[in-house]
Formats: structure tokens, sequence, C-alpha cells
């Protein structure tokens, strides 16, 4: 019949607020070597993060890799650079992709922007990593910034698709317009 109700009466709990006071005071005596040891790991990690390379998708201009391959040559023949992107599926005609439709809208607290592009490829063939740069503006027009994101979905060959709430990127809160454009794709 005892449910054994001492454990949880106002006793306890001063017991146990005792033990979690004599623990604060035996920490407080390494406390200090603790700050400092958080003072230079702080300073660590803010050097490790300024020497971080910037972000991809914060550029305008096409990522690419940098890195060429140099086929090997016979003695006495110059070696020949061929750029990555020709090892890989060739780049589609632009002319023949347009993008018919886009609208826009803030999320993420209204720092996000959130684009709903309808892409229309009317080659003969299926295309894929389709690149896009959008421009943000003012109401008046000026200049804000630009945001570039790869869609890796595919869109077949005369036929047109929609991405809906495409996360483009961060962007300024003044931003009022945009403006997305095609400037790469690839065959599938």
């Amino acid at each position: 019949m005892n449910a054994r109700l001492h454990r949880t009466g106002p006793g306890s709990f001063a017991a146990n607020g005792g033990r979690l006071c004599r623990a604060v005071k035996a920490a407080r005596i390494s406390f200090g070597q603790g700050r400092r040891c958080g003072l230079v790991a702080l300073v660590v990690a803010s050097g490790i993060w300024m020497l971080l390379p910037l972000s991809k998708g914060n550029s305008a201009e096409p990522v690419g890799s940098g890195m060429v391959m140099v086929e090997p040559s016979a003695p006495g023949e110059a070696a020949t650079a061929v750029p990555p992107m020709a090892q890989a599926s060739p780049a589609a005609d632009l002319e023949h992709l347009k993008i018919s439709s886009q609208t826009w809208r803030r999320g993420g607290l209204g720092s996000k922007a959130l684009v709903t592009l309808t892409l229309r490829n009317d080659n003969d063939y299926a295309v894929r990593d389709l690149e896009i740069v959008c421009a943000f503006a003012r109401r008046d027009g000026t200049h804000l910034t630009d945001r570039s994101r790869v869609l890796s979905d595919t869109v077949n060959m005369k036929s047109r698709k929609t991405f809906p709430l495409v996360a483009v990127g961060v962007i300024n809160v003044n931003a009022d317009q945009a403006k997305c454009s095609l400037i790469a794709a690839r065959r599938a």
C-alpha cells in the first residue's frame, strides 16, 4: 500500500537543489578556463569561416569547375586542352528554349525568392540541367541582386514544363521586381 510518495515530496526537491548548487560551485572553479577555451574556439572558427569560398549560388555568372583536361600528345606536338563541358553531353540550342511565363513571390519570412517558371522546349531533343539567372530590382527599376539556379529536371522535346516555387535564393528586402533568363542547358 506504500506508494513511495516520500521520494516526490518537497524534501526531495530541496535535496536535489542542494546537489545542484554543489555541482555549480564545483564548475565555477574551472569556469575561467572554460571561458578562455571557448574564446579560442570562437576565434579559430571565425578564421576558418573567413577562409571558406563564397557560395556558388550567389553569383550571376555560370559556375564552372575551372578544370581543363589535357590530352596526351605525341612527342614534339603541342598538348591540346579540351574543356570539361566538351567531354560531357553537348550544350542545347538556347534559341528554341524559352521561358513562356514566370511569377515570383517571397518565402521564408520574406527573405527568399520563390519563382514559378514555365519553360518551353521547341528543340527536337530533350534538355536537362537548365541554368537560370534571376535579376531582382526595386520598384523604380534600380538593380539590386542576381541569383542563379540549376534546374536538374528534364524538359522533353516539343513540350513545356512548369517548375513551381523554385527557391532561387536569399534576396534583398527592397526587391519588388524579378526577371529570370535561361542561360545554359544540356541535351538529355
